[in-house]
């Protein structure tokens, strides 16, 4: 299928801000950037991601004139850079520089360098560890979910944002490297301690598959982000699934990945036939999904306010080809594409370039996709009754 890479961002948010949920979601196995396949790649390969010489509708020599303008004043070139984009008045065009594009290449590989915690500022102020990924250096230490963090490297944490806290957690360029060291001040109830932690190359697990109910009557596939491999793993989960099983597929806070991951896990409810439609640039494009998918099996997909991106193109095609109810709210609406482009000193712009609709024609940039069956905090059990009455509830 022919095309060129994208990226896919949440609405509104620049570099900083962009950052900052790309590395909150990595460190709790979700990816916040999306990709389409480049030029000679099948629908369901992954390997895209490759940087354009153009930047969308801005002017690459009106970019690179200011990123030299402000490096000669010794400035940031990042920074100017992202000025222009800024006054384009793309929505979600961005700019990141070489280290944070790297983090995001990593994400959505589905693996970063940390010591594998996630945390939260509690209503009280604190930093509270919410997850901890097993096997990672801070599993391995004892560091354990509901831990308080209170220092990274003798610095308290105490006032900074989260995204700052991660930051001293995954440490600057020289210090991000795997096996370097980063000491951590933490509180259990009455107990405080220090422990010494050196960061690893980790694997996010986007998937994650469970029974619902007995004999069994449903099994529910919960996919974070589309990140690497996360297509084959629903398709694998499906096959794996008793004969007369529904499945319901928990899209919820997925914040996007790779399309093309979300085109093969297409594939498993499909028997081929159409995903979506793109344009880059006016020109008309399309996604298939592969041919052998289970169509018989009840599927109910469950999306709520933060399914975005790839997460909607899955939805909207098995919403449109009839092969899902959906249940929940309306998703967030980023059914627009992004191309990468390398600047001078290793920074990348990402402007858009084009929209994809499902299979009925419909965008679903800035509108979502309004589910089937309506629900909010009951979603889930709204769910489970509703691929009940389809003949594979719980």
């Amino acid at each position: 299928m022919p095309g060129h890479t994208y990226q896919v961002k949440p609405r509104g948010i620049h570099r900083g801000a962009a950052l900052t949920l790309v590395f909150a979601s990595v460190l709790a196995t979700a990816a916040a950037t999306g990709s389409l396949p480049r030029e000679g790649d099948a629908a369901t390969e992954i390997r895209a991601r490759s940087v354009s010489s153009t930047v969308g509708s801005v002017d690459r020599e009106e970019i690179e004139d200011a990123v030299a303008d402000a490096e000669a004043d010794g400035k940031s070139g990042t920074d100017a850079a992202e000025e222009v984009v800024s006054r384009s008045g793309d929505r979600w065009g961005a700019v990141y520089d070489e280290r944070e594009y790297e983090d995001f290449e990593q994400a959505l590989d589905g693996s970063y360098t940390g010591v594998g915690i996630s945390a939260r500022r509690s209503a009280r102020g604190a930093v509270t560890v919410t997850g901890v990924q097993p096997g990672g250096p801070a599993d391995a230490a004892g560091v354990r979910k509901g831990d308080l963090l209170r220092t990274v490297d003798g610095r308290s944490v105490g006032g900074r944002p989260v995204a700052e806290v991660v930051a001293l957690l995954r440490g600057d360029r020289t210090e991000a490297a795997e096996g370097t060291a980063v000491v951590l001040g933490l509180s259990r109830g009455d107990h405080s301690w220090t422990t010494t932690l050196h960061r690893a190359r980790l694997h996010t697990q986007p998937v994650s598959v469970r029974q619902l109910g007995e004999d069994p009557a449903a099994v529910l596939i919960k996919v974070s982000a589309f990140t690497k491999g996360a297509g084959s793993a629903v398709r694998e989960a499906v096959d794996e699934a008793p004969g007369d099983a529904g499945i319901l597929l928990d899209l919820r806070a997925n914040s996007g990945g790779l399309v093309t991951e979300a085109v093969t896990a297409s594939s498993a409810f499909l028997d081929g036939g159409l995903v979506a439609t793109y344009d880059v640039h006016g020109e008309q494009r399309a996604l298939y999904a592969e041919a052998g998918g289970d169509t018989e099996r009840p599927v109910v997909v469950l999306v709520d306010g933060g399914t975005m991106s790839a997460a909607e193109l899955l939805t909207g095609a098995l919403q449109d080809r009839g092969r899902a109810v959906t249940v929940g709210s309306r998703t967030f609406g980023k059914g627009s594409v992004q191309m990468p482009s390398k600047l001078p000193g290793g920074s990348v712009a990402e402007l858009t370039v084009g929209h994809y609709r499902t299979p009925a024609g419909r965008s679903v940039e800035g509108s979502g996709i309004t589910p089937d069956v309506g629900a909010g905090p009951e979603a889930q059990k709204r769910a489970e009754t509703v691929l009940s009455g389809l003949g594979g509830g719980s």
